[in-house]
């Protein structure tokens, strides 16, 4: 059974392009075009891994990153952060508040999947 994985972006040229790229690496998809669509799908689907932009309407990456570290259900799920605020202080802030790790755009699709895999503990 393949793994899910949410990927939250406001963008939807990047939604279109992430859920490809990860469906065809095998994993189920799904998608959330805002910060509180993203913790409702959190807390629906449960799923193994999110890729979580950090400017989104409603609720940011940062707000929703807070809020699963907050949730006794879902603090352990892995948060990778995919954001156009590359500055050190951005990423800085992305991993105090509890993500796993944080790529900056445009980024590479090969080191995506990678990190993805790496992420998910599984072998290339």
């Amino acid at each position: 059974m393949s793994q899910k994985i949410l990927i939250a972006d406001d963008e939807p040229n990047i939604l279109i392009s992430l859920e490809f790229l990860m469906k065809r690496e095998g994993y189920e998809v799904l998608l959330a075009r805002d910060g509180q669509e993203a913790m409702d799908v959190l807390q629906r689907e449960r799923p193994a891994l999110v890729l979580l932009d950090v400017m989104m309407p409603n609720k940011s990456g940062f707000d929703v990153c807070c809020e699963v570290r907050a949730s006794e259900v879902l603090r352990d799920t892995p948060i990778l952060m995919l954001t156009a605020k590359g500055r050190d202080t951005d990423v800085a802030k992305g991993l105090a508040l509890g993500a796993n790790a944080y790529m900056t755009k445009p980024f590479s699709t090969k080191e995506l999947v990678q990190k993805v895999r790496d992420m998910l503990g599984e072998a290339p």
